[in-house]
């Protein structure tokens, strides 16, 4: 089949579970997800591995995309009134979560150090997407909606310090390296560190042209062209687009006259790009890993789950958050893939000893957790009472004779 009628099916198929799950009141991240698993290896194999891998790119300007929204959420002023709250309650939540994975791998079900100890830095990683579209969707505002982005933008930070810790420290019980700890930290920091700082750089040069910007069109394309710039930037020099974009975001945020414009520009851009993005995620999803998942794989997907809700809330009770964040923030939190895929992959590429058994828990995980965590995040939102309701046109009642 034409790689082009393929792109089409990809769509019109992401549309019509998009239908579906708003008659079934799901998010439409999961119709995309389902529509997408339909015509995927697993079922109708319309899509396969191949042409998965072909359209890569999309989901990388995707990432980009909502990495680049989501830092809209660091305006200056506001992460010096509760930014240090935010980091305590990424930092409770992704410890937790560290520890429950591995303490379940390791102490209940009897593996090596080794696989628990890189298990657990993996399944800190939450993956932005899901979550943020479900927020985009419904249009969610409140003290929960803007706690959950600033939590999931840093905990890929944490999570990349936390796996390059775990990864040194795997190599030198096994004598896999000469390297010392220190030397081996120097990378995770350099990502991380050099992510942001480039971020910053891009933004800036983002901010100086829009500024000269005359129309809302030309600024729609300098915004969308140094997005991907940034994500592009971020392959070559081996830095985080995800941190890179984001940092982007917040550039812009803080700089730029009126940021609104340059947000709401590249939203005309993006929805057909998600609608791609999420569908072809889900024709991404084998059903043949949740086989070899086994007792495993159930305990990563569970002591994964407990460890993001109970962390988040024992965090933002710490920070005294309302209640709506205490009871509600994990479970905006469960969506995983990308970064724990990736991470996975490098894994299973320099050790490969337990590489494949941790790659299949990893993606097995996702599989659950791309499916369940946009009904997750939904319920969240919806609990905390930030779905605005629909205005209902109110007929008055005639007055009563005198």
């Amino acid at each position: 089949m034409d790689i082009l009628i393929k792109i089409s099916v990809v769509l019109l198929v992401g549309i019509l579970g998009g239908r579906l799950a708003k008659l079934l009141k799901l998010p439409n991240v999961t119709g995309y997800l389902i529509g997408g698993l339909l015509i995927g290896p697993s079922f109708l194999k319309v899509i396969n591995d191949g042409d998965i891998s072909n359209f890569s790119i999309v989901s990388e300007v995707a990432l980009a995309a909502i990495a680049f929204s989501i830092g809209s959420e660091f305006y200056y002023k506001d992460l010096v009134k509760v930014g240090k709250k935010i980091f305590i309650v990424t930092f409770f939540q992704a410890f937790l979560t560290i520890i429950a994975v591995f303490s379940t791998s390791y102490f209940l079900l009897n593996q090596s150090f080794q696989l628990s100890i890189l298990l657990g830095a993996i399944a800190a990683a939450t993956a932005p997407a899901a979550t943020t579209m479900v927020i985009k969707q419904y249009n969610a505002n409140g003290p929960l909606t803007k706690t959950i982005l600033p939590v999931v933008a840093i905990d890929d930070a944490i999570c990349v310090m936390s796996f390059g810790i775990a990864m040194a420290v795997v190599k030198i019980t096994t004598g896999s390296t000469n390297a010392s700890l220190l030397q081996m930290l120097i990378h995770p920091v350099a990502e991380i560190f050099g992510s942001l700082i480039v971020g910053v750089i891009i933004g800036a040069i983002l901010v100086f042209l829009a500024n000269k910007a005359k129309k809302q069109d030309e600024l729609q394309t300098i915004v969308i062209a140094l997005v991907i710039a940034g994500a592009g930037l971020a392959n070559t020099l081996h830095l985080s687009p995800i941190l890179l974009c984001m940092s982007i975001g917040a550039t812009i945020t803080n700089l730029m006259q009126n940021p609104r414009r340059a947000f709401e520009g590249l939203n005309y851009f993006t929805p057909p790009v998600y609608l791609f993005f999420f569908t072809l995620a889900g024709a991404g999803l084998h059903l043949t890993v949740l086989s070899k998942l086994g007792y495993i794989g159930l305990g990563y997907v569970l002591a994964r789950a407990a460890g993001k809700i109970i962390g988040s809330a024992i965090g933002a009770k710490v920070v005294d958050y309302p209640d709506v964040i205490v009871k509600y923030l994990g479970l905006g939190l469960l969506p995983q893939a990308g970064v724990a895929i990736g991470l996975a992959i490098v894994v299973k590429q320099q050790l490969p000893d337990i590489g494949g058994t941790l790659s299949t828990i990893v993606l097995g995980g996702v599989f659950v957790y791309e499916l369940i965590g946009p009904v997750a995040a939904k319920i969240a939102i919806e609990r905390a009472g930030e779905i605005p309701s629909s205005k209902k046109t109110v007929i008055p009642k005639p007055a009563k004779s005198v």
